[in-house]
């Protein structure tokens, strides 16, 4: 008898399984590398399945896995480790405010807490409208252009004073509310 502990599924709800389409996608990235190798595709079929259903679920994480003929917890401490994988739905836009030891000497921590204050949630919480989700970020390299945030895992925004983090949000918002969401860039410093 096991008596391997599954705390972290308590009140899981299982996921939709990985559609034939998106294997297929899997399998053109394995392709990529020595038959032996396959689990180095783990990244690439990460991305997939973010691109696809906006996180990756534990049930995905296992999809994954058995795919690649390697544990789950390795698959699960790929995604833990990285920022542009999250583990449950997130906001339309994600927001990673770097907060690493530099950045909050040059206000990081000053603009996580004024976009918690103007969102209304607190650093890791998404607004109940689901346009936003807050996160705090490790180093994202630009340290001298402090506070730093990267929208999307796409778009560095660079010495964000709290004024740009206004302009920010509203044209996030604006556009979220307007047709125009997909054409919509983000505002550049």
């Amino acid at each position: 008898m096991s008596t391997h502990s599954h705390q972290h599924d308590h009140g899981h709800v299982p996921s939709m399984p990985l559609s034939a389409p998106m294997l297929a996608l899997f399998d053109k990235e394995v392709a990529k590398y020595p038959a032996d190798q396959k689990q180095s595709a783990v990244m690439a079929c990460l991305t997939i399945v973010q691109r696809e259903r906006g996180y990756v679920s534990i049930d995905a994480e296992r999809e994954i896995a058995l795919h690649l003929g390697m544990p789950v917890i390795a698959v699960h401490e790929v995604t833990t480790f990285y920022n542009m994988y999250t583990q449950h739905p997130v906001g339309k836009y994600k927001l990673n405010v770097c907060t690493n030891l530099p950045c909050q000497l040059r206000d990081g921590a000053k603009a996580l807490k004024h976009l918690e204050g103007k969102l209304g949630i607190t650093m890791g919480g998404t607004t109940p409208d689901g346009v936003f989700t807050l996160q705090q970020s490790e180093c994202l390299g630009a340290c001298a252009d402090s506070p730093v945030m990267l929208v999307n895992d796409l778009t560095m925004c660079s010495f964000m004073s709290n004024e740009k983090l206004d302009q920010l949000i509203d044209g996030l918002r604006a556009a979220t509310d307007g047709a125009g969401v997909q054409n919509h860039k983000e505002a550049q410093p």
